[in-house]
């Protein structure tokens, strides 16, 4: 099966949605010259996202955050209620971990900084239309410090609501789930648990069909609201429910 990366595979189909006209001009000019991606449309406000994404049926959409008339937020969240959407990049010209981690809740598959060298953005994509998502562990693991701080009632009812949904899953998903939300790679985890990489993987896509989930960042901010992460740290717990 040819991947985006793949000499034989068609390009990434790619909107580009920025309210700056200079900033999303050369944004077309540099990621559509790279061969890898075909830009199939523009937007400069994120109500023009929807009829877009009609019109151009794009693999993946690359979101300025801050726009006059529906933020790129906004716009997110809305792209990803629908059936077949596409992966959602969030473009922002600052670390603004608030935003980032109500980005990633809303299924955005990661975050690049306007600055980011253009070869680095153009791999963002990619990764994303490959199913894999732009967070780095360091970048994670500040958005769980983050959605850590938020006020205890929020935390208590989204503990709850993600232990339930974590409940369905079989024991030995639990303990891959976890060490997602510990931010292990596939190959650590199947070291950890004496599995096969390959092993690891379908368990993961599995975990993503069974939670509803687009990738491994809501995995693991899942694994975090459910508060399993502290009673694994401080070996109160295995990382399971129950």
């Amino acid at each position: 099966m040819s991947t985006p990366t793949s000499p034989e595979a068609p390009p990434v189909r790619l909107v580009v949605v920025d309210d700056d006209p200079l900033v999303r001009a050369g944004l077309t000019l540099m990621l559509g010259g790279a061969g890898s991606i075909d830009i199939v449309g523009e937007g400069a406000d994120g109500t023009e996202v929807a009829a877009l994404v009609d019109r151009s049926h794009p693999d993946v959409v690359l979101m300025d955050i801050r726009m006059p008339g529906m933020d790129g937020l906004a716009a997110t969240e809305e792209l990803r209620r629908r059936p077949g959407a596409p992966e959602v990049i969030v473009l922002t010209t600052f670390h603004a971990d608030e935003q980032v981690l109500r980005a990633i809740r809303a299924g955005a598959a990661g975050f690049v900084l306007k600055d980011t060298p253009p070869a680095q953005i153009v791999e963002a994509v990619l990764r994303v239309a490959a199913g894999e998502p732009v967070l780095s562990p360091a970048v994670t693991r500040r958005l769980m410090a983050r959605a850590a701080g938020e006020p205890e009632d929020d935390r208590h009812s989204r503990r709850t609501r993600a232990r339930q949904r974590f409940a369905g899953l079989g024991e030995r998903e639990q303990d891959v789930a976890s060490a997602v939300g510990r931010g292990s790679s596939n190959a650590e985890i199947a070291a950890e648990l004496h599995l096969s990489v390959a092993t690891v993987k379908t368990h993961v896509s599995r975990i993503l069909a069974r939670l509803g989930l687009n990738n491994r960042v809501q995995v693991a901010l899942l694994v975090h609201d459910a508060g399993l992460l502290h009673e694994d740290e401080d070996g109160t717990g295995d990382g399971r429910l129950g």
